[in-house]
């Protein structure tokens, strides 16, 4: 059977293992090579992202919310499913919308929205965040809400289609993911109510009865293939880069090829019905590649978190960080983390004829927003900083799996 790869996978030499002395280590010769045939593509539109199931089953019968998807299709108007279930059970239930606080309030679920596909490390992040498990799902107490990317999911908290949005924003061996700190100076409506640091688990997946001695090739995003290296390396196989390390789960499971394992993660192998040759393949022990992620909501909080982050600009530009330091740390107040992004509205800053580039900076300070002396320190900064937010004061959930 020719195999047909998507076409944003990409195959190049087995990396070399670093490990002297591995008699079961080889290299293969085959040079970098790009394939056609079916894309791995994230489906952009609501109706499908609601709909999509793994595995067949009856035609379902048709019913109230299955007409009102037609009826939309018919006039071009592209409802969400979250919004037509939302109509549904308001209809026969009398439930109202649930209030900032009581988020999946009886008769609704809590509605997650994510960055990726299906099985994507987003998914599971966004699961464990609010405790997930299938029951829950199955349930209906909780909805995941997958974006194309992360301005899809602000734009979902805002337009009311998500209660909240889970986005990933550092990795210990990659660093911070900048551009989703951008997203949260755009969308000030936007706060951090939650953190969550979760242990990455690179799976490696196949499907059901595959054997490793079977395998020829290893597909998954770069950035799993790169945590994996030396692991990749003893295996002997074709390691292929895809876009998506979910989508490439699917396309395994859908395709059903035997000859092929994915790194991804264990949501993957639940969501495609993949079997787990082996959990923790990453070359680093367990807990030494973890990432970071937000949990967003549209609204304000009460402010009684145990951190808060606070993003300002500074007039006289980095010079005057350590005063806004200061204005916390005389104060008993800790601060636990510093970063910067250009300044998107004026990245250009002119002292004396000699041009600089201006910067936002973000301080995460361990207390809470109602603390007195977070507030002192916040009204001190008002001082001398030409813009000031705070951004959430929330509580950080670190979970060992």
């Amino acid at each position: 059977m020719a195999l047909r790869l998507p076409a944003n996978l990409h195959t190049y030499a087995s990396l070399p293992c670093k490990k002297s002395g591995a008699s079961s280590c080889s290299s293969s010769s085959n040079s970098r090579r790009r394939f056609s045939g079916i894309n791995l593509i994230v489906c952009s539109s609501s109706l499908d992202k609601q709909r999509r199931r793994v595995g067949g089953g009856a035609p379902a019968v048709a019913s109230p919310l299955q007409v009102a998807e037609e009826l939309a299709a018919r006039f071009g108007l592209e409802m969400a499913v979250a919004d037509l279930e939302r109509i549904y059970r308001e209809y026969n239930r009398g439930d109202g919308p649930p209030a900032f606080s009581d988020p999946g309030s009886p008769g609704r679920p809590l509605r997650v929205a994510y960055q990726g596909v299906r099985g994507s490390y987003c998914q599971e992040a966004a699961a464990a965040a609010f405790n997930s498990s299938t029951a829950a799902e199955d349930s209906g107490r909780l909805s995941f809400l997958p974006c194309s990317d992360m301005e899809n999911a602000f734009a979902a908290l805002e337009d009311g289609s998500a209660d909240r949005a889970v986005a990933p924003m550092e990795n210990s061996l990659d660093g911070p993911i900048h551009r989703n700190l951008d997203l949260l100076i755009r969308h000030p409506g936007v706060r951090i109510v939650g953190e969550l640091i979760l242990p990455v688990d690179h799976c490696l997946l196949a499907l059901p009865g595959a054997r490793r001695s079977a395998l020829r090739r290893v597909v998954s995003h770069p950035q799993a293939l790169a945590h994996c290296r030396e692991r990749l390396g003893c295996l002997g196989l074709e390691i292929e880069e895809a876009s998506n390390a979910a989508s490439a789960a699917e396309w395994v499971a859908e395709n059903g090829i035997r000859d092929t394992a994915v790194i991804g993660s264990k949501m993957a192998a639940r969501e495609f019905g993949l079997q787990v040759l082996e959990r923790n393949f990453q070359d680093q022990p367990p807990g030494a590649n973890v990432n970071r992620y937000l949990q967003l909501a549209l609204g304000s909080s009460k402010g009684n978190g145990k951190k808060t982050t606070v993003a300002f600009s500074l007039e006289r530009g980095p010079t005057d960080l350590f005063r806004a330091l200061w204005a916390f740390e005389s104060r008993g107040v800790r601060v636990s983390r510093v970063d910067h992004r250009p300044n998107r509205t004026n990245p250009i800053r002119v002292v004396e004829k000699a041009t600089y580039m201006d910067y936002m900076f973000f301080l995460d300070l361990e207390g809470p927003e109602s603390d007195p002396r977070v507030k002192a320190g916040i009204r001190v900064l008002h001082e001398f900083a030409g813009f000031v937010r705070v951004l959430g004061s929330y509580d950080c959930t670190y979970r060992t799996r």
